[in-house]
């Protein structure tokens, strides 16, 4: 009996190494090609959504109502949408979605515009806090669902404290109100309340899993956060221009100034994650920095100034079209650079998020009136913020407070992993959690319109 050669075997066994290999990657090839279709998918039913717009709404909801859509079609017996929700490519693209609308809300801000309204953004932020903590730990939390654990309560608080700046931010920015003071009041009550939420969480966390808190710890949370936004400002605007020179001595194009925008953004966010801020804190961060930065190799006032000097004479109509142009080189380049970045990316947030709410849910009587008994606490809590908001429009500061977002999930899915929340109680918080996502638009979008 001949023995094969050993090249043989050496290729068998190859191979059937191999096969396994090979049938992974063409199942993987397959679930990609997959994910282009769902992508396509997802940008054209968040499209079809903007019909919403037709009807006086802003295109959130429609995006929003489109995710529900999808990610409700298994009642009528298709599940291919299941993946959608829970495939981790599709979900990083919502989170970077949202990052990216962050920078583009930070971008169309002012940092002095921010400042001035600062102290009426503080106290909207803690009364957008503390009211409502305490209606969900101390009042409707046992009323509504008696004999669950202290641990339990202090949960539900918590997750009624949260503030999703990009729901509200978006229907701002739709509606080209981003300007108002109300808006920035908005904008900067949401970067503290994220501060002062990711304390609570600390604390009622450390609660539930070793039943005391170290003070010290509480206070490195807070000196952490704000070294991280004053530093992130203070160093960005000084850093920024010279560096953005730099960069434009080596190519002063489009794609140049993109990167370089984009690559703060990121920057930015991952730093905000490293010490526990949500990421969109950063982005908005870095996009309040890049504000008034003009990528080119040429020093912005000195050009400025020459170009004032050169229409010395001039008529005024002639200085009015060079003012003009001058301002939207300021304050329009990066927004117009980052904007076709956004209209790829931040669809995909708001559809996804829609497909989290499962319609199935409420079907329950009793888990739907517990929640939207719960609703109308958390509604309730955030509008008492806009009392103390000063002499604006206090409807619009609270209510754009109200969205909890995917800020309001996190919470709840912290809680629940401690195996502090039931699965029966994360079921109402999620919810109460997407009833106040989904009714802000267009209660926002009316009171806007109305002013």
């Amino acid at each position: 009996m001949m023995r094969p050669p050993a090249r043989w075997l050496t290729c068998l066994a190859g191979a059937a190494l191999a096969a396994p290999a090979l049938a992974w990657a063409a199942g993987d090839a397959a679930h990609h090609a997959g994910l282009l279709l769902w992508i396509g998918a997802i940008l054209i039913a968040a499209r079809v959504g903007s019909l919403v717009q037709r009807f006086g709404q802003p295109a959130v909801l429609g995006e929003l109502a489109a995710g529900i859509v999808l990610g409700n079609l298994a009642l009528v017996g298709w599940t291919g949408a299941a993946v959608v929700a829970t495939d981790p490519v599709l979900v990083f693209l919502a989170e970077l979605g949202v990052v990216v609308l962050l920078f583009q809300i930070g971008l169309e801000s002012n940092v002095q515009q921010m400042l001035a309204v600062g102290a009426r953004a503080m106290a909207v932020a803690v009364v957008g806090v503390v009211v409502p903590f305490v209606l969900g730990t101390l009042v409707v939390g046992p009323w509504l669902l008696p004999g669950l654990g202290a641990n339990a309560y202090l949960f539900i608080g918590a997750t009624l404290t949260a503030t999703s700046v990009g729901i509200t931010g978006r229907v701002f920015r739709d509606l080209g109100q981003l300007q108002r003071p109300e808006a920035r009041i908005v904008l900067g009550a949401a970067v503290i309340d994220d501060v002062l939420g990711l304390v609570i969480l600390a604390v009622v966390s450390a609660i539930a899993t070793t039943g005391s808190v170290a003070t010290g710890a509480v206070a490195i949370i807070v000196f952490e956060a704000l070294l991280f936004l004053v530093g992130a400002i203070v160093i960005g605007r000084t850093v920024a221009p010279p560096l953005s020179r730099l960069f434009a001595r080596i190519h002063a194009g489009a794609g140049m100034k993109l990167a370089l925008a984009l690559s703060t953004c990121m920057l930015f966010a991952w730093v905000a994650a490293q010490i526990g801020l949500a990421p969109i804190v950063g982005a908005f961060a870095a996009g309040l920095v890049l504000d008034d930065v003009v990528f080119s190799d040429y020093d912005p006032p000195s050009f400025e100034r020459d170009v004032r000097a050169a229409l010395a004479g001039a008529d005024r109509d002639t200085h009015g079209r060079v003012e003009a142009v001058l301002d939207i080189h300021r304050n329009r380049h990066l927004e117009d650079l980052v904007a076709p970045v956004g209209h790829f990316l931040v669809p995909f947030f708001f559809v996804v998020t829609g497909m989290q709410v499962k319609l199935d849910l409420l079907a329950d009587p009793r888990a739907l009136m517990v929640a939207l008994a719960l609703t109308v606490a958390a509604v309730a809590g955030k509008i008492v913020a806009g009392v103390v908001a000063g002499p604006v429009d206090r409807w619009l500061v609270g209510w754009g407070m109200v969205p909890r977002g995917e800020v309001g999930l996190i919470f709840a899915a912290t809680g629940m992993a401690l195996g502090v929340v039931s699965a029966a109680v994360f079921a109402v918080i999620v919810i109460t959690v997407l009833a106040t996502t989904l009714i802000t638009p267009p209660v926002l979008a009316r009171l806007l319109r109305r002013r």
